[in-house]
């Protein structure tokens, strides 16, 4: 466990790109090939982590500044997903999250009930989380395990759910989403679609990044959006004009700069991906398996980032506006993006729809992470974290609405029923789904 944690704590940035150079090599894919395809992945999520933190190091201030200057009092702070990863990973459970996770990708698709490869192994901090959680909330070992096992299950389940979605909207066939914190907002998005195509008026606006550089030449450029937006914030925070101006260069930086940051992600993994597909085609033949990847690969997208940008300050509303709600947005500002990429998916791109179904979540994700203040704080405490001052503090991205559905089912009150009763379904889901995938993959055939 100590080799396994020191390695996850070397980052994702070069964790993630030594387990595809060995996963590349298990494909029989040139060693020269394989390490410069995983050495360009690193580099590509060094270049997107450089980018995120200009985001955050821009906002954060703006963001302070405008809780000061309006006599705002939220009395916790939103530390963001790197400080709730290394709290998740820093627990006596969380680093057992790693080889329950792989575990259970290879007992599902041994069995045939997930399609999902989960080569994102960086990001079962969620499923880590998860488990920290309810071991904290009860003080059983074995149930925070079996969470585990039970998110794990039910990440793979909209992995593979919105996996056809994610492969025809942004070009990425063959890849899923096993994301703790983006697949659920695939079925979060789909009532909110059914809903705006039956609302006259509502059904008729379609408002892409494409669209609005269409008809705002120049003003609806997506670099453009993000320094208005900043000038917007800067000037709403009462900052100097210099500052303000930092700010909105630094948004359009932003703006410019995660799209290619991605495409060097794309780059590298492509070799990897089309690797993957050809052991498939050998070793199984006739059946589709999906390659589970970070949901970064989408949030460079046009649309994505200017619902993100938009989203920003309405998150920053809503923190002030919300009665009951406790927490301050800050860390996970810019982890917007990850919020929304499959509702960008399910909506075609369409701005308005996103920016809609964001704020509803966003809100829902304000109070349960105001409801989850004492547990996170907990948690923290007893991971040894640094919280920099703050006497209490929450996330935003501690594992999505879902994971905190299945924290109230095996708390304190249901415990290894809720466990009992969530194995069942995401049992139950798993089977239905590879179902109707394979007849439906044996009638396209």
């Amino acid at each position: 466990m100590q080799v396994l944690q020191w390695i996850v704590n070397l980052g994702a940035s070069v964790f993630l790109p030594i387990l595809l150079f060995l996963f590349g090599l298990a494909l029989r894919i040139k060693p020269g090939k394989a390490f410069k395809s995983a050495l360009t992945i690193g580099i590509g999520f060094i270049g997107l982590n450089l980018v995120i933190n200009l985001l955050t190091t821009s906002l954060g201030p703006a963001t302070k500044s405008m809780i000061s200057n309006y006599g705002l009092h939220l009395s916790s702070i939103d530390v963001g997903w790197p400080a709730a990863s290394a709290i998740a990973y820093g627990t006596a459970l969380g680093a057992m999250a790693i080889p329950v996770g792989v575990g259970t990708n290879i007992i599902l698709l041994i069995l045939g009930l997930t399609k999902t490869l989960d080569v994102d192994i960086w990001n079962y901090w969620h499923v880590a989380f998860a488990g920290s959680i309810l071991y904290t909330l009860t003080g059983n070992m074995w149930l925070g395990l079996a969470t585990m096992v039970v998110v794990t299950m039910f990440t793979y389940f909209f992995a593979d759910l919105s996996a056809p979605t994610v492969g025809k909207y942004y070009g990425l066939e063959g890849i899923s989403f096993p994301h703790g914190l983006s697949a659920p907002g695939y079925v979060f998005a789909l009532p909110f679609n059914w809903l705006f195509d039956r609302i006259p008026g509502i059904n008729k606006i379609h408002l892409d990044a494409e669209t609005i550089q269409k008809r705002l030449g120049v003003f609806g450029d997506t670099t453009v959006i993000g320094a208005i937006i900043g000038l917007i914030i800067g000037f709403l925070a009462q900052q100097p004009l210099n500052k303000v101006l930092n700010l909105a260069v630094s948004m359009a930086a932003v703006m410019m700069l995660m799209p290619r940051m991605v495409s060097l992600l794309m780059e590298g993994l492509t070799p990897i991906s089309e690797g993957a597909n050809d052991m498939i085609k050998k070793h199984f033949p006739g059946r589709k398996l999906y390659i589970g990847m970070d949901s970064a690969l989408a949030i460079g997208q046009g649309s994505v980032l200017s619902s993100a940008l938009l989203l920003v300050p309405i998150t920053l509303l809503l923190a002030i506006v919300l009665p009951g709600n406790k927490v301050l947005p800050f860390g996970d500002l810019a982890t917007i993006p990850f919020f929304i990429a499959l509702f960008a998916a399910v909506f075609k791109g369409d701005i308005f729809r996103t920016v809609v179904a964001g704020t509803v979540d966003i809100a829902i994700s304000l109070y349960v992470a105001s409801w989850a203040v004492p547990l996170i704080t907990k948690l923290a405490k007893a991971a040894s974290f640094n919280m920099g001052g703050n006497n209490s503090i929450s996330a935003l991205s501690d594992g999505g609405l879902w994971t905190n559905f299945i924290y109230l089912m095996m708390g304190e009150k249901f415990q290894w029923l809720g466990v009992g009763v969530l194995f069942i379904v995401a049992l139950g889901l798993l089977f239905w789904l590879n179902k109707v995938r394979d007849k439906q993959e044996k009638v396209t055939a």
